[in-house]
């Protein structure tokens, strides 16, 4: 397997979106200070720059309509989360909303709502990433009207050491991927790693505690009628069904970018690349120089 096309940038990047007409949004890993939109074939890349007292937050999704981009963000002086509003075509900002909470990660259009998952971690406003005061965590997955940013709902777990990230959409169910943020390696260690959001409860089910993922999950996609999450500390991908609970994982290196195609899953890890499917089982060798980060997508 080769590249047939690269693109240079400035930092580390994180969440990626495909658009319709072959273009790619990418977004710096938190505290990001950029965003692109590339088309590897025929456009020369869009570049974004965050303002002074804003960073990105890695992640970037559609509005239902098409016309804005909306992106997790930090203020640099408050902490607070935010979202950012743009307009799809030129990526001029339009405006921001508060997340109502902190650590904004990653957002997922549903229908005329957004959903935003708080991460709730505090860090050190100098780095964005060094933690700080987790006694004082406050995740939460909050609902807002995509129109004007209004608080439609807001959930949080019983333990406020759980830090919700990730979101995957199947059915009317939303699977979180978490990562646990508690005090000893003995608790982060047996912490579960997937919260469910029915549209009106979040729980912890009962049959996603059981697997050791060793508290932190790092990607998270539709699979089947459940979710797959990816479990990079303890080199898998867990499987969960709403009936069954975790299933047969799959084993691979570091694993965690996953992308669902019609009925197919792909997970990248350090050194492989696996996909999955009724009528796919491939194991791909990356190329020695190609280092995947948390996520991918299909094109």
């Amino acid at each position: 397997m080769s590249a047939v096309s690269s693109l240079e940038v400035p930092t580390r990047a994180h969440g990626l979106m495909a658009e319709a007409d072959g273009s790619i949004l990418a977004l710096a890993r938190r505290p990001g200070d950029w965003m692109v939109r590339w088309h590897p074939e025929r456009r020369k890349p869009q570049w974004v720059w965050a303002e002074a007292d804003r960073a990105f937050n890695g992640h970037a999704a559609r509005s239902a309509d098409g016309k804005r981009i909306f992106t997790t963000e930090t203020d640099l002086d408050s902490g607070k989360g935010l979202i950012g509003v743009w307009d799809a075509r030129g990526l001029e900002k339009q405006g921001e909303w508060p997340t109502r909470g902190i650590d904004a990660h990653e957002i997922l259009v549903d229908g005329a709502s957004l959903l935003v998952a708080n991460g709730g971690v505090p860090t050190q406003p100098e780095t964005g990433r060094a933690k700080r005061d987790l006694h004082k965590m406050d995740s939460s997955l909050v609902r807002l009207d995509a129109r004007d940013g209004s608080m439609l709902g807001q959930w949080r777990l019983d333990d406020s050491r759980l830090s919700l990230r990730h979101l995957a959409r199947n059915g009317d169910l939303i699977g979180i991927a978490m990562q646990a943020e508690h005090d000893t390696p003995a608790q982060r260690e047996a912490a579960p790693v997937l919260a469910v959001f029915d549209g009106g409860v979040l729980t912890l089910p009962e049959n996603a505690k059981t697997a050791s993922l060793r508290g932190y999950g790092g990607d998270i996609a539709a699979w089947r009628d459940g979710f797959a999450v990816s479990a990079p500390r303890a080199h898998s991908v867990a499987c969960w069904r709403p009936r069954s609970g975790w299933q047969a994982g799959l084993s691979l290196q570091e694993a965690c970018a996953l992308a669902n195609r019609d009925r197919d899953l792909w997970a990248g890890g350090s050194m492989q690349a696996h996909g999955a499917g009724p009528d796919l089982h491939a194991e791909l060798d990356l190329p020695a120089r190609l280092r995947l980060d948390n996520h991918w997508v299909v094109i």
